[in-house]
């Protein structure tokens, strides 16, 4: 059986955080976007999910046509089946990945970042899996004491230490 790897770059704007899953069942992109707004009620999203039998379809939900589409343009690039994107603003992944974690549905996390991101995608005669995803860049080095010092501000800049 011949296998094709494939490498599927996630289009996104530079700053846009978005969430890359698997789960199992149809009704998954309903119960998705109950968590996030359930996590914080006025976050924007746009949410995909490739159905993997039946009609075969990209399933969709949001309240944000400019994350929904490009929620549905970048699933339907992977094309992996039971694959599911999600865009949001107005939170970040940190805010909601638990309770996304917690739908009954949901499998597997793969990243959860505003890096660039690649999907490692293998494609055989049955259809096409997620191997993994490369999530930003290489290391450059260590940090020095100015990088932590930038570090620790910025987290309390953010409001997650005080």
């Amino acid at each position: 059986m011949e296998v094709k790897i494939e490498s599927v770059k996630i289009e996104k704007p530079e700053d846009m955080n978005c969430i890359l899953g698997q789960a199992h069942f149809i009704k998954t992109v309903e119960d998705l976007s109950e968590a996030l707004v359930n996590s914080v009620p006025n976050i924007k999203y746009g949410i995909a999910f490739n159905e993997a039998s039946s009609d075969a379809l990209v399933r969709f939900e949001g309240n944000d046509e400019e994350l929904l589409e490009l929620a549905k343009k970048n699933a339907y690039a992977v094309k992996a089946g039971h694959f599911f994107i999600i865009f949001i603003k107005g939170a970040f992944p940190i805010n909601v990945l638990n309770e996304i974690k917690m739908v009954k549905e949901v499998c597997h996390i793969y990243a959860a970042s505003a890096n660039p991101m690649e999907v490692i995608v293998a494609e055989t005669l049955l259809g096409r899996a997620v191997l993994g995803v490369v999530d930003g860049v290489k290391p450059k080095g260590f940090e020095d004491v100015e990088d932590i010092k930038q570090r620790k501000e910025l987290l309390r800049k953010f409001g997650y230490k005080f």
